[in-house]
């Protein structure tokens, strides 16, 4: 009798740590796959204009790019997200993050490979002002186009510069465009 109910006593137990152990192995399995691409996202919650919903599926996935016939390359905003050498190319751009990075951020790249490809929130690096950034010791700067200053790009900075650029260039090249212009703010900015 004491053997069968030491017998039942190791059944249970291995049963219970085998159960442990499937559970601790989907748990892991569920943290590796957090890392999706965002469908939208929504930027200057603060903003005294209002927020901005950033479709960012219609943007890497439509026709959106300045020439107007593809999507726009993930380095367009996430431009960290390439070797060095690649933002030498590309002044003011300096920082490439991680550092020694040899890729370039594509689609594929990121579909392979979410957790490794090296993808930086704009925050990450463009903090708020008078914020420290994640990645980086301070705000980037850059000296003006049409001075001798420095300009501090925080986040607002950092998302009022790439945007605006990009829709100027799209507005550009194809007049038609439905791209909103620098000045026509409320088209982005929604109050809640």
């Amino acid at each position: 009798m004491k053997r069968t109910v030491k017998v039942l006593l190791v059944v249970v137990v291995a049963v219970y740590a085998l159960f442990s152990l499937g559970m601790r192995i989907d748990i892991v399995t569920l943290a590796q796959e957090v890392k999706k691409m965002p469908e939208t996202i929504v930027l200057g919650k603060d903003a005294k204009l209002g927020q901005i919903t950033f479709n960012h599926v219609s943007h890497n996935g439509g026709k959106y790019s300045v020439s107007g016939t593809g999507p726009i390359a993930c380095t367009e905003c996430h431009h960290t997200a390439q070797p060095a050498a690649e933002l030498e190319k590309r002044p003011p751009l300096k920082t490439s993050w991680p550092a020694g990075r040899t890729t370039t951020l594509t689609a594929d790249l990121f579909a392979k490979d979410p957790n490794g490809a090296g993808v930086a929130a704009c925050h990450e690096c463009h903090a708020r002002a008078g914020m420290t950034p994640k990645n980086l010791p301070a705000i980037p700067k850059i000296k003006l186009e049409s001075g001798t200053g420095d300009v501090e790009l925080t986040n607002q900075q950092a998302f009022h510069r790439a945007c605006t650029s990009c829709h100027a260039e799209v507005k550009k090249n194809n007049p038609a465009s439905k791209g909103p212009t620098a000045m026509q703010c409320t088209a982005c900015h929604k109050k809640a």
